[in-house]
């Protein structure tokens, strides 16, 4: 079984001295795929670049850092080295913000992204858009690569009613705009024909599948939650998911780490 987790760390540094490492070691999972970072190069101690799992075997980790400290930034961890890393998609506006971390291998890619949010101005959402377009084709590329390939991240996207509590309450906020929601309905339909592999696995609407929760209010212990951390899958891998869980008993950051299994020969 392939095994990957995907996490978004609001932080390197903070989730390390809440535990993510040690939680990490103890998953025997083949990649680990973190976004927003918030580190440059010079920030990671030598188990943020390479931690252990089976307490003494070591994940090398590879990443796109941005310009701006404390800002954006995404990796991803394996155990076996790739044949090309390839940071950025090739638009200066987002590879600046280390938004995207890709690793090679002859029948497999695993991608780390990192999508803006546009909750903060009008600014950010129009970056936002601008972003959703540039990646399309992208996308499209990755499609065509002749490899299975498994792209995790945090989209900042709920795309239906079922994946977030309040959606009536948020048809106007960043992260449920319809243009948004239509963005990821052309992605995973159509000619394009990605797979959600959550929502592949888990059809029906369930608070379980919540991934993040505002800091504001009462959202975790209310579970007001919003699923928008995802594994964007080929159709190939898509059809050899076997289960996917989201952990909670332990928060490492405002996002919860979502794990996948495929029956994929490692």
């Amino acid at each position: 079984m392939l095994k990957i987790i995907s996490a978004n760390l609001n932080g390197i540094r903070s989730a390390s001295t809440k535990g993510f490492f040690e939680w990490v070691g103890q998953q025997d999972a083949d990649y680990v795929s973190v976004q927003e970072v918030k580190a440059q190069d010079a920030d990671l101690t030598d188990a943020m670049r390479a931690p252990t799992y089976r307490g003494n075997v070591r994940y090398q980790g590879y990443f796109h850092f941005a310009e701006k400290k404390g800002y954006s930034g995404t990796g991803v961890y394996a155990r076996q080295k790739p044949d090309q890393v390839i940071t950025g998609f090739g638009v200066s506006e987002f590879d600046e913000e280390g938004r995207y971390t890709e690793l090679v291998y002859p029948k497999l890619s695993v991608v780390s992204v990192y999508l803006p949010s546009g909750s903060s101005s009008e600014e950010r959402q129009q970056a936002k858009f601008r972003f959703l377009k540039a990646f399309l084709p992208h996308l499209q590329a990755l499609r065509a690569s002749g490899r299975e390939v498994v792209i995790c991240g945090d989209w900042n996207i709920a795309h239906t009613e079922k994946d977030l509590k309040n959606w009536k309450g948020n048809l106007k906020n960043s992260g449920f705009l319809p243009e948004e929601r239509a963005w990821m309905t052309q992605l995973l339909g159509g000619q394009m024909d990605w797979v959600d592999v959550y929502r592949s696995l888990y059809p029906e609407a369930s608070d379980e599948g919540y991934t993040w929760w505002s800091n504001r209010g009462q959202a975790w212990a209310k579970n007001v939650g919003w699923r928008i951390d995802y594994q964007i899958v080929t159709p190939g891998i898509g059809a050899m998911a076997r289960s996917a869980s989201i952990f909670k008993d332990q928060r490492f950051s405002d996002h919860a780490p979502l794990t996948v299994e495929y029956a994929w020969p490692i």
